[in-house]
């Protein structure tokens, strides 16, 4: 029975990282074939060598980069885990400060090249529609019904996302097990008669390809062989939501019915070459025409569900980078059960604008295809780089070297070949990468910058002041300002506070409370971690809190606090705060009233000794804290009682104000 079990467990975790992580890569057979026959000038020209070639290094592609390098590699450097670029660089950053560089490049690199997959893959898709009779209806050659149908289909999937996805997603697996089956019984069938495809399994078939005179784009045919693998960095972003034993049960599967799909195609492509009936998706036109419409319908949904996971997998990527501090915050919900399933709709809606422009800027999945997958190659080359670091934090030295030579060099090489892609449509995801990469550089270099031309004189000693504050808590002559009083800054080494804090409780108007919290929220690298230290500073009424949460963890602040005070006061650390009146019987807490400073900065050209880089920093990054999740809605706070006060960004100054005084207010400003 428990041998039943344990089968049974097995065979649902495979299906559920079926649905999960694999779209984006096994949805690839339905565009990256076409592309290889678009980069021969077509059927015609696309002889057994030729096609024999590109299935080779398509094999090794897949072989190298996302088994080796991804599957049996990345994956060992789970962050407690989870994967992903940004895990990776959790798990090295205290290695040097430049690893931050290529998580900002990937991460960047990432998020922008996947605004092409719901386009390519739906588009693909619904494609197969041009020149089928359904039914009555009749689709003829035009493109506008395609556009029209993948615009409906894209609306209603991003629509869908602020409900979540956790009753549907039950659904994905058993729906692309059903895709992986068809296309590899599929690709089966269509190998017989044509076994000498079995040539390419031997890379000297690929390489030979590369110097062929057959192949007319010569090296450059290897940014659309590259298409075949560019959910290998999804994979591993997704190795937390499925498990990696998961990953490594089923990918085989997925393999080999990749291949046998691709081997199908090309068996195709070869039994057409000499009889050449014009231009034809080798994926469509290798089935019976009676299995078209079944068809049709099963790559659509397999579309949406590539579509899905990469939405999602985005939600993921940028809820990291917010935890890590590499992008604004913006508010998250979560809509379903499960604690990775996270909504953001500022990130969901400016992925379906830039979608929808790509399809109706592109229009044809031909178009597409020439401009997808060149981002993606820089953010394979990033993760090599942090994959680096990581075997040499893990005392692999040699091993590292070699990964680091052998990737970079082939992944630069996919790079180079793929620069084509730029004029074809690739300099629209360079363009939005560098939109995403700004945002990171101004949010995480700004603060950095600022935290450096913060003058010393800006922080107090919170230990010093705790005398004043017990006094000013026992001060019966001033009204009661709240029970609790919470402020949401930063305790550093020594009981160092910002000095506007202490400004705040004493200077504006005296602010009394019975406790007095001051909270620190850490992030640290392990994604879920929820921890918290106190020190009453020899007091029982002012509280110094170290809140450590993951970096996947939510932030609002209110999950926790109660928690924390119930837990003090069942310590006798804190005394009961049993109010006179409540609706809540035997409670033992009182009223809370958070204190959120909002930092303005002064104009920075008065002060001389910033250069002129370091303003533009630190002004991009306070105009992103303007436009993003204020303080109440990022730690939650919609619903509780706080009061937002402003207060200067005071900034280092090095040089006096040239500023004389005169005799008389007549006297010439030189004399």
């Amino acid at each position: 029975m428990k041998n039943k079990n344990h089968f049974s467990k097995k065979t649902i975790g495979g299906l559920i990282a079926l649905g999960i992580v694999y779209g984006d890569i096994g949805t690839s057979p339905l565009y990256v074939m076409n592309a290889i026959v678009s980069d021969a000038g077509g059927l015609k020209n696309a002889d057994s060598t030729y096609i024999i070639g590109c299935l080779s290094l398509i094999f090794w592609t897949l072989m190298l980069i996302t088994t080796i390098k991804y599957v049996l590699l990345a994956m060992q450097a789970d962050n407690h885990h989870e994967g992903g670029i940004f895990s990776l660089y959790a798990l090295v950053r205290n290695r040097a400060k430049w690893l931050i560089l290529p998580a900002l490049i990937g991460g960047a690199a990432l998020l922008a090249d996947g605004t092409l997959t719901p386009a390519v893959t739906v588009t693909s898709a619904i494609e197969g529609l041009k020149g089928e009779q359904i039914g009555i209806v009749r689709f003829g050659q035009s493109q506008w019904p395609v556009i029209l149908t993948v615009t409906i289909i894209l609306l209603f999937v991003f629509l869908f996302q602020r409900l979540g996805a956790s009753s549907i997603g039950k659904l994905f697996g058993p729906l692309m097990l059903i895709w992986f089956s068809f296309i590899g019984i599929f690709g089966l069938i269509n190998l017989f008669g044509h076994w000498e495809i079995l040539k390419a399994l031997s890379p000297i078939y690929g390489i030979q390809v590369l110097f062929s005179p057959d192949n007319k784009m010569g090296f450059f045919i290897l940014g659309s062989i590259f298409l075949a693998t560019t959910g290998a960095e999804a994979l591993y972003s997704d190795m937390g939501h499925v498990g990696k034993a998961n990953i490594y049960r089923t990918w085989p599967l997925v393999y080999l019915s990749l291949m046998l799909s691709y081997f199908g195609q090309g068996a195709w492509v070869i039994s057409q070459n000499k009889n050449s009936i014009g231009e034809a998706n080798p994926f469509y036109s290798m089935l019976p025409a009676d299995w078209h419409a079944a068809a049709i319908i099963i790559a659509t949904i397999a579309a949406i569900i590539a579509s899905q996971a990469l939405i999602t997998g985005s939600f993921t990527l940028v809820s990291e980078a917010i935890g890590l501090k590499l992008l604004p915050r913006l508010k998250i919900t979560y809509p379903g059960k499960i604690k990775s399933q996270s909504y953001i709709a500022s990130v969901n809606w400016l992925l379906c604008l830039t979608t929808l422009i790509i399809v109706w800027l592109f229009q044809t999945s031909d178009h597409m295809e020439a401009a997808y997958g060149l981002a993606i190659t820089v953010t394979m080359l990033m993760t090599t780089l942090l994959l680096h670091q990581f075997l040499m934090m893990n005392k692999h030295r040699l091993l590292a070297s070699v990964f680091v030579i052998f990737f970079g060099f082939l992944e630069g090489v996919f790079l180079i070949s793929s620069l084509i892609k730029f004029v074809h449509g690739g300099y629209l995801t360079l363009l939005i990468t560098l939109v995403i990469l700004m945002v990171m550089i101004f949010w995480h270099f700004g603060n950095e910058i600022r935290r450096s031309y913060t003058a010393d004189s800006q922080y107090l000693s919170l230990k010093e002041a705790t005398p004043k504050l017990q006094q000013l808590s026992d001060d019966n002559s001033l009204p009661l300002y709240a029970t609790n009083l919470i402020y949401m800054n930063r305790v550093k080494d020594n009981y160092q506070i910002k000095r506007h804090v202490l400004y705040s409780i004493f200077d504006e108007r005296p602010k009394r409370a019975k406790v007095y919290w001051f909270f620190t929220v850490n992030q640290t690298d392990y994604p879920y971690g929820a921890s918290y230290t106190v020190d009453m500073l020899g007091t029982r009424n002012i509280v110094d809190v170290q809140l450590y949460l993951g970096f996947k963890k939510s932030q609002h602040i209110t999950r926790y606090l109660r928690r924390i005070v119930n837990d003090l006061i069942e310590a006798d650390v804190i005394d009961r705060q049993v109010p006179r009146y409540s609706t809540i019987p035997d409670r033992q807490v009182g009223d809370f009233r958070f204190v959120l400073l909002n930092q303005r900065v002064q104009d920075l050209n008065f002060l001389p000794n910033i250069k002129r880089l370091d303003k533009f920093l630190i002004s991009g990054r306070l105009f992103l804290q303007r436009i993003t999740a204020s303080q109440p809605a990022w730690y939650g706070l919609e619903f509780s009682e706080f009061v937002e006060e402003t207060v200067p960004l005071f900034m280092s100054e090095s040089s006096r104000i040239d500023l004389i005084r005169t005799e008389t207010k007549n006297q010439d400003q030189g004399s």
